[in-house]
């Protein structure tokens, strides 16, 4: 799949999962029963221990599921950016916006979805050829963000990440993100162990998505 298949296809999710671990096997748990609920595009956090390792392993089991799009979180560098995309992730998103990471990924040609908080870090993350430019933290810039963004820089792809939820999903969508990123909102179940209750949030997600653009 090439970059801007990746592209087309996180847009038509719709939604992203931020899938952080508390061990390998609980972030490769938590990213399979995401898939299951039919979100099924997988942000790997690299604070999840052995990151590399579960990025592989999800790779690996979901090579024949098209549909499945595995890729890293949390990328801080460039260095941790290769290491993933030498693991098989089709795309890689940060925090905050770091130029060498966008470039490797240029490189590479795989997309890249620095973290930005306003219109100077959204035209330095477009100028340095991000794919998807990421507002966080989404819970203190707001939906309303979006559009006010879209003004000057129109032609900028957005996904909020921080502060989502399977109710206000409808409300960036529609002013105008190309997808949502969620975390905790999502995965949550997960810490106690919840699996199934993740996948059933999933679900939440992807109805809330489909509803968003009926």
């Amino acid at each position: 799949m090439n970059k801007n298949e990746t592209v087309l296809k996180l847009a038509e999710q719709g939604v992203i999962a931020v899938v952080r671990g508390k061990t390998m096997e609980d972030g490769i748990k938590t990213a399979d029963a995401c898939i299951a609920g039919g979100v099924k595009a997988i942000e790997l956090a690299f604070t999840t221990p052995r990151a590399q390792e579960a990025i592989k392993t999800l790779v690996d089991k979901y090579k024949d599921a098209p549909e499945v799009i595995i890729g890293a979180g949390t990328v801080l560098d460039a260095p941790s950016a290769r290491i993933a995309i030498l693991e098989g992730a089709q795309f890689i998103v940060s925090p905050s916006f770091n130029e060498e990471v966008v470039r490797m990924c240029n490189l590479y040609r795989v997309v890249s979805c620095p973290g930005v908080m306003d219109p100077t870090g959204v035209m330095q993350a477009l100028t340095a050829g991000a794919d998807i430019v990421k507002i966080f933290p989404g819970d203190i810039v707001g939906p309303k963000m979006i559009k006010d963004i879209h003004g000057p820089f129109p032609q900028a792809p957005l996904m909020p990440s921080g502060g989502v939820n399977a109710e206000n999903t409808a409300e960036w969508l529609h002013a105008g993100a190309v997808a949502v990123s969620a975390g905790g909102s999502l995965t949550g179940p997960a810490k106690k162990g919840d699996y199934a209750g993740v996948t059933e949030m999933a679900k939440k997600f992807v109805k809330a998505v489909a509803d968003a653009r009926a």
